[in-house]
């Protein structure tokens, strides 16, 4: 059986030390090429890749020079056998050849559609390198259409709660007015297991199901409502991308901007609550107004971890979201028990997670790829947000109720 390859040549308007950190950094890998990553970029170093289709590949890497070349062996999951990936890198007046050569491919039946999976993963994967590299785009996020949803909490303990017997699905929490979900009759706490023909039983296998489709695209949706299966035909929508700015001070104004917004929105719902409706809760298992807080608390807590990760390259993986713990939640409030306390060690958090953005240094915001995902994450909607002010709102008024009643 003859051995086949396939090569590429891509031109980078970046720096060589960038596009030569594409091929040895998980996060940076991460950002253009596959989903998970695990690296060592030195010789006999192991290299993992993994994609939420299910495709993974394995190898090691066989040679490195910084800034110059790269060699690493590559068997997905199906390769009868090894092949290897040559990638070598020349500084032209700040820009970047990248010469891409991917070898041993097999030449029979068993490899077509080997070399089908490794055409597409380096032909899509390329485009978006430049896309990744030069303006920080991830083309895979920015084309990928959106349903107009926030996903809340479901495990087998809830789904057995409510009477289900599956195992995986996605919650909704909330859906956004004139976007595709809403329009077409989802509401919260509805559980989609199915979007055009493809299973979705967490995160990552929805945004594997929306990858091929685009925005305008009709799909059938399946989904759980109250127990009952329902099936419903749902206009994708486009994707809404907020304006990035090109500086870490820019950014933290327009976050601070965004905070100060939150914040008046939460002084005026807490101006009159006192710490006993703070602590009222409607059932056992469900969260009090100083439960919500110390929630969002951790939430600023989270990001700030999450920038301290991407500062340093070594950003954390985790299989899926693992959802609430109530006793992270519990422990914060016993550790500020007035309302006031809580309140204030909010508004520090977010005056910390300001400070940190406008003091990101000048080399990660030259990463384009890190710096654009964490503005992007960063100038969302609040959503989030306000979905526990509808809650706190709600506890309020439930407590007075009660109040009056007894």
């Amino acid at each position: 059986m003859s051995s086949q390859s396939i090569s590429y040549k891509r031109n980078v308007r970046v720096p060589v030390m960038g596009a030569y950190r594409a091929f040895t950094n998980a996060t940076a890998l991460r950002e253009w090429l596959c989903d998970v990553a695990t690296v060592q970029p030195r010789e006999g170093g192991r290299l993992y890749l993994a994609w939420n289709s299910g495709y993974y590949v394995s190898g090691k890497y066989l040679f490195v020079e910084p800034n110059k070349k790269v060699v690493f062996s590559w068997r997905g999951q199906k390769d009868p056998t090894p092949t290897q990936v040559k990638v070598s890198m020349m500084a032209e007046e700040g820009n970047t050849q990248i010469e891409l050569e991917h070898t041993g491919l097999g030449s029979g039946s068993e490899w077509e559609t080997i070399r089908s999976e490794i055409l597409d993963v380096w032909e899509t994967g390329l485009e978006n390198l430049v896309s990744v590299l030069e303006t920080g785009e991830d083309l895979r996020f920015t084309r990928r259409p959106m349903l107009g949803i926030t996903i809340s909490e479901f495990n087998d303990e809830i789904a057995k709660n409510i009477g289900l017997s599956i195992t995986g699905g996605i919650r909704l929490d909330t859906v956004l007015d004139g976007m595709g979900a809403k329009e077409a009759g989802l509401i919260p706490d509805d559980i989609i297991i199915e979007i055009a023909g493809k299973p979705v039983v967490d995160w990552a296998s929805l945004a594997n199901a929306l990858q091929p489709l685009k925005a305008g695209d009709q799909v059938e949706v399946k989904y759980y409502r109250d127990g009952e299966k329902k099936i419903a035909e749902m206009k994708l929508s486009s994707r809404l991308l907020p304006e990035i700015p090109t500086n870490q001070k820019e950014l933290a104004n327009m976050v601070r901007n965004k905070f100060d917004e939150i914040e008046s929105d939460l002084d005026k719902l807490l101006a009159d609550v006192n710490d006993s409706e703070a602590s009222y809760k409607i059932g056992i298992d469900e969260w009090s107004i100083k439960e919500n807080l110390a929630h969002l608390i951790h939430g600023e807590r989270f990001t700030q971890n999450w920038i301290y990760q991407l500062l340093g390259s070594q950003e954390q993986v985790a299989d899926d979201w693992g959802g609430n713990d109530f006793a992270t939640v519990a422990a914060t409030v016993a550790a500020n028990p007035k309302l006031l306390d809580l309140r204030d060690q909010y508004r520090r958090s977010i005056a910390e997670s300001v400070a940190l953005i406008e003091l990101l240094p000048d080399d990660f915001v030259a990463r384009k790829g890190s710096y654009w995902r964490l503005a992007h994450s960063l100038l969302e909607g609040s959503t989030h947000f306000y979905s526990h002010v509808e809650q706190i709102r709600n506890l309020i008024s439930s407590a007075r109720e009660e109040e009056i009643s007894s």
